[in-house]
C-alpha cells in the first residue's frame, strides 16, 4: 500500500468517526437550562473541538491500524470473501 492510498484511508476512516464521535457526551443548552439569546435551543452547552478532535484521531488510528494489519500482514482483500453470485 502506497503512502497516497495510506493518507486517502485514513483519512475517509477519520472523517467517518468523526461523525460517529461528534454527538457522543454532547449536552444541549436545554439540557443544560441555560439558553443563549439568538441560539438554537439544540445548540450544545459546552463544545470542545480539541478533545472531539483528539479522541476522533485516537478512535481513527486504531481503526486505521486494524485495517492495514488485516490487508497488508495478514492479507485479506476483496478476494477473501466469496463470491456472491455462484459460477461468476
Amino acid at each position: 500500500m502506497g503512502i497516497v492510498t495510506s493518507v486517502a484511508i485514513y483519512f475517509v476512516i477519520w472523517w467517518t468517526v468523526l461523525f460517529v464521535i461528534l454527538p457522543i457526551g454532547m449536552r444541549s443548552q436545554v439540557d443544560e437550562g441555560e439558553v443563549i439569546l439568538g441560539t438554537a435551543h439544540s445548540a450544545p452547552a459546552r463544545f470542545s473541538l480539541s478533545k472531539i478532535v483528539l479522541r476522533t484521531t485516537i478512535a481513527a488510528s486504531l481503526l486505521f491500524a486494524l485495517f492495514y494489519v488485516g490487508t497488508e500482514v495478514l492479507g485479506f482483500g476483496i478476494d477473501s470473501f466469496p463470491h456472491i453470485v455462484p459460477g461468476t
